[in-house]
């Protein structure tokens, strides 16, 4: 007697889903969009606003209508964020609900396991570049507080409106304003 085989249900199709972003009134969107279209995009979303502000409504709505199985599709990282940290957060939860993320024209589609590497090295190296910023701050802050030129940072009192300048190494440095 022959034995059936059962075929496994087909999976949901993934449904790819566009984000264009234009920094100025006078750019336009047409060039991202033939690209998504080409790459299979059904929906698009456009915006129009700085990366380097994390505040664009239309991004927060789609992030927020994506769904497990879906692919947001970029036609380049710097048209979702300016900042490597930002595009981290972006996609750590869009793995965590997920959803997959693909760059046309960067190496990176968390889908298959050459574009997670990519992630994990682009993660690196934004690991690796906090560390280095952090050193130079702690370099730049010991070699002016023999030159004096270090002044604190700017707290306000506690309870009070007036902001008050404060230097960590009290002395005849010491600004106090009340």
């Amino acid at each position: 007697m022959a034995k059936r085989q059962v075929a496994n249900p087909p999976l949901a199709p993934k449904r790819l889903i566009g984000y264009a972003r234009v920094s100025t009134d006078d750019q336009v969107h047409d060039a991202q969009m033939d690209e998504l279209r080409a790459a299979g995009c059904e929906r698009i979303f456009q915006e129009q606003g700085s990366g380097a502000s994390r505040a664009r409504p239309v991004l927060t709505r789609l992030l927020g209508d994506l769904t497990a199985g879906d692919v947001l599709v970029v036609v380049r990282l710097d048209r979702l964020a300016r900042s490597v940290s930002h595009l981290l957060q972006v996609i750590e939860d869009l793995e965590e609900r997920g959803v997959h993320f693909r760059s046309i024209r960067d190496p990176i589609d968390t889908s298959t396991p050459q574009g997670m590497f990519s992630l994990q090295v682009l993660g690196a190296v934004a690991q690796l570049e906090r560390a280095l910023i952090a050193e130079r701050t702690k370099a730049g802050i010991k070699a002016a507080k023999p030159a004096a030129s270090y002044r604190g940072t700017l707290d306000f009192v506690s309870g009070g409106r007036k902001p008050s300048r404060r230097c960590r190494r009290p002395g005849k440095n010491s600004i106090s304003t009340n």
